[in-house]
């Protein structure tokens, strides 16, 4: 993995909601879109895919060192604050990198602009509604409990966040949580009408799901690339559905070798 990427941070505004953006590396634009539960300091699929592109990492409003937005009512209005930020960033046809949560806003900006995307990456993304079984839901359990659930490998997830996380962190996923219930509840992590908007997009896409994810039932994968105009899948064996984070290396192979492809 890239060791020596130097990452920038700044605000910048955008819909008149100050954002908390990370960015590293040169070359075409990628943006990475986080999971649910928040960014985590060190981000080494990140770090590997800066070595060869201009990545943004914006921290979603509302989830942590990015202010809230108050008017944000759904996904989809976050979608379109991420289509603002890439056009008062000047980058077009930006490649769009989704985890989970993310994944969901990733899609919804590629149906926005499906002329205006690079490529797109869905990884383990919520936004599709499963017919056989459910989006775990993080109301029914604790924090801890479900960033756990994210991870096949509990090893992994005590090296990323501890093997007893902080007050701090537990306060952080509290936040985040009071953030997906404001915009992502009724209905639950998913959108009824994406599906049908899915097949305008003809960019490639690359859709992949940990082959052990407790979240995001794995049906989701086949219903995206399904229902995109020009996808294929990828499964990662012995994985959650924190991919980045459990096994950056893998997904940092697979997504560089797609979007150079």
């Amino acid at each position: 993995m890239a060791a020596t990427v130097q990452w920038r941070t700044e605000t910048v505004e955008v819909a008149g909601t100050p954002v908390c953006l990370r960015r590293a590396g040169a070359g075409e634009p990628v943006l990475i879109l986080h999971h649910d539960f928040g960014l985590v300091d060190e981000l080494p699929f990140a770090d590997a895919l800066a070595a060869t592109h201009d990545v943004l990492v914006p921290e979603h409003p509302g989830f942590g060192a990015s202010e809230r937005a108050e008017w944000m009512r759904s996904a989809r209005d976050l979608a379109v604050l991420y289509r603002g930020l890439l056009a008062g960033q000047g980058l077009a046809g930006a490649s769009l990198v989704g985890l989970g949560f993310g994944g969901w806003l990733a899609a919804e900006m590629a149906t926005m602009a499906p002329a205006d995307l690079g490529k797109l990456v869905l990884v383990g993304a919520m936004g599709i509604q499963p017919k056989d079984a459910y989006i775990a839901d993080q109301a029914l359990v604790g924090y801890m409990d479900y960033a756990r659930a994210a991870f096949h490998d509990q090893a992994r997830f005590d090296a990323v966040y501890g093997a007893e996380p902080t007050n701090d962190q537990l306060e952080f996923w509290d936040i985040c949580r009071e953030m997906c219930f404001r915009i992502a509840w009724k209905p639950y992590m998913y959108s009824q009408t994406l599906p049908h908007l899915l097949g305008a997009v003809t960019a490639p896409g690359l859709v992949v799901w940990g082959a052990e994810d407790e979240i995001v039932p794995i049906e989701c994968a086949a219903a995206y690339t399904a229902a995109l105009a020009n996808a294929r899948s990828e499964t990662i064996a012995n994985c959650g559905h924190a991919v980045a984070l459990e096994q950056p290396e893998t997904l940092a192979a697979l997504v560089g070798d797609f979007l150079a492809g």
